[in-house]
């Protein structure tokens, strides 16, 4: 059997489009997290009959594999606080677990106009705060890092369990405003964190049998190569490049729950 046998039940717009998406979303990811923004969607799109589960456990088997090599390339560059980002790590990936298990108890429609009115406020508030993520602004006690962190892993962690687009945005907001952190340092725990909570996820996805492996290691393959590419100008171009970048998808996920909320039948 060769290796494009594999891919023989699936058009070539299929591939093609799962390819250079999937990158896109590894890309937008390694910067200021959000690529389930995409890659949700277009799975959706070309397999609109997969069920939600077996969608989200392929998605997280991609996602996993971008966000280990961002998070690689981010420890490279950030000194970490390993007792803060072990804590928080906890947390949210035993939120995410509890959240992939209740997958299918949850009515995800319900949730989405509050995630909708929250994205509208961060979008104003990351606009209005010119200086947001450009420096350190707090330096709060460790005592009170662990609190707020483990907090915020264990909401953003179970949301990223249960539904998913979005949670490194999420990771990354809540270490720039309630931690005080800059937006390189914030995305380089976001990504060591979102690694957590997918491999949590995970664990209750494919014990289920919820994911399809051929598209999984297809994704994966372009993930890891857009989180590459995306983290190295990250590094390079530095806080204002990913604060801009932050804002444009926060703005395209509120646009996508607008649609949801409003339009979506």
């Amino acid at each position: 059997m060769s290796f494009l046998s594999i891919f023989s039940d699936y058009s070539s717009i299929t591939i093609i489009s799962l390819i250079l998406l999937s990158f896109l979303a590894g890309f937008i990811d390694a910067v200021v997290g959000g690529g389930g923004l995409i890659s949700i969607p277009i799975l959706l799109i070309n397999f609109p009959q997969m069920a939600l589960p077996t969608l989200f456990g392929t998605n997280k088997i991609a996602a996993l594999a971008g966000t280990s090599i961002s998070a690689i390339e981010y420890s490279r560059r950030v000194k970490f606080n390993y007792k803060l980002l072990l804590i928080v790590a906890f947390f949210a990936g035993l939120a995410s677990f509890l959240g992939a298990k209740a997958i299918s108890s949850i009515d995800v429609k319900t949730l989405k106009p509050v995630i909708l009115i929250i994205l509208i406020l961060i979008s104003i508030y990351t606009f209005v705060k010119k200086d947001l993520g450009a420096i350190q602004t707090k330096t709060l006690s460790l005592n009170k890092q662990l609190v707020y962190g483990s907090i915020l892993g264990t909401v953003v962690g179970f949301y990223d369990g249960f539904f998913g687009p979005g949670t490194g945005s999420f990771f990354v907001l809540g270490f720039v405003v309630i931690m005080g952190f800059e937006f390189i340092e914030a995305s380089a725990y976001s990504k060591v964190i979102n690694c957590m909570t997918n491999i949590a996820a995970l664990v209750v996805f494919i014990k289920q049998g919820n994911y399809i492996i051929e598209l999984a290691i297809l994704m994966a393959v372009f993930n890891i190569s857009g989180s590459f590419v995306g983290t190295r100008l990250a590094l390079k171009k530095g806080n204002g490049f990913v604060r801009i970048l932050f804002l444009v998808i926060v703005s395209l996920m509120i646009m996508r729950y607008g649609y949801d909320v409003f339009l979506a039948s």
